[in-house]
């Protein structure tokens, strides 16, 4: 499954791209916690040159989106992850997983053993650009702390999130928020107003760090700009303008990913054909994102893409949304 991570010559992994999360202990007799985290779409994804240490600097634009995993913390001898829904065959059960890798570092910071039975419900597309495995690692995160009743400070769970990577600190901050570095120091914006997405899911996936690898073939031997937000795409989103949004939208790692898979061009062209305002690569892909004008129009792009052959499935949501919160218990 790929995780929306980028992995650096070091080997270590970081992702592309709200409000506090609500956090506490378990209830007396109470045997699991669940924890419902959104997916994102990158309004703005600027990547400048990679680095000696095969990182890339980022201006990274996250938005949530009100698609969600759920992850259900319980009581176990040892640490296992199970998974259902979509594409659930595709997501490794093993400690690669970044949900897994959530329980540990937050058992070895706290000095106890990982012995949490994790289960997740999966909704976000899986390898799609939307930064399902990220969302996992953010849920299983705060899932953990509350089922262990461990009260983490926000800034330490913070932490935990961006050794997992790039990508983390974000599912769980939710809202909007400017992904500056490799993309996890997180600045939050105002978001004015409700926007509506169509994503389109394609068949199979794409590799981020081989998203970026294609990046650098593309850009060798030419300046790549420090990477900068846009300043009228951070007004577009303070005042809510879809229009404004729809004109500001750019992703760096678009043309890679048309490049590796050219069949997402013509996904891009069916949503514009049938009356999106605008239309990108999520992340990596190869996840097509589409912005539309009302809950109306997102329904007519939806069923066009779907008419349209070029897509395994397309589906509507609305931004922003929280970022990973408790279900409530009971």
């Amino acid at each position: 499954m790929s995780d929306g991570t980028e992995r650096g010559n070091d080997g270590t992994e970081r992702g592309n791209g709200g409000t506090e999360p609500v956090r506490g202990g378990t209830d007396e007799g109470r045997r699991s916690v669940t924890v419902r985290v959104p997916a994102k779409v990158n309004v703005q994804l600027a990547v400048g040159a990679a680095r000696p240490d095969g990182f890339h600097d980022l201006a990274n634009v996250f938005l949530a989106v009100s698609l969600y995993d759920e992850v259900t913390a319980t009581p176990a001898g040892t640490l296992t992850v199970t998974c259902e829904g979509p594409d659930a065959d595709k997501v490794p059960l093993d400690r690669t997983n970044l949900a897994a890798r959530a329980a540990e570092l937050l058992a070895a910071r706290h000095g106890i053993a990982p012995d949490v039975h994790l289960h997740i419900a999966k909704d976000i597309p899986v390898a799609g650009g939307m930064a399902g495995g990220s969302a996992d690692g953010a849920g299983a995160l705060l899932a953990c702390d509350a089922l262990w009743g461990l009260n983490t400070p926000r800034a330490e769970l913070l932490d935990i999130c961006a050794e997992l990577g790039s990508d983390v600190p974000f599912s769980l901050v939710g809202g909007a928020a400017l992904g500056t570095g490799r993309g996890e120091k997180l600045t939050e914006l105002p978001v004015g107003g409700a926007f509506h997405w169509v994503f389109a899911v394609a068949d199979g996936g794409l590799s981020t760090p081989v998203v970026f690898g294609e990046f650098d073939r593309l850009t060798e031997g030419t300046d790549v700009p420090e990477p900068a937000a846009s300043p009228a795409l951070l007004e577009a989103l303070r005042t809510g303008d879809t229009t404004a949004l729809a004109g500001a939208l750019a992703n760096d790692l678009q043309a890679p990913a048309l490049s590796l898979r050219p069949s997402l061009a013509a996904t891009l062209a069916a949503g514009t054909d049938a009356g999106a305002l605008a239309a990108l690569v999520s992340g990596s892909g190869p996840t097509t994102a589409f912005l539309v004008k009302d809950a109306e129009a997102a329904q007519a792009v939806a069923a066009a893409l779907t008419a349209s052959g070029t897509c395994r499935t397309a589906r509507t949501a609305t931004s922003p949304a929280p970022g990973a919160r408790l279900v409530p218990y009971g």
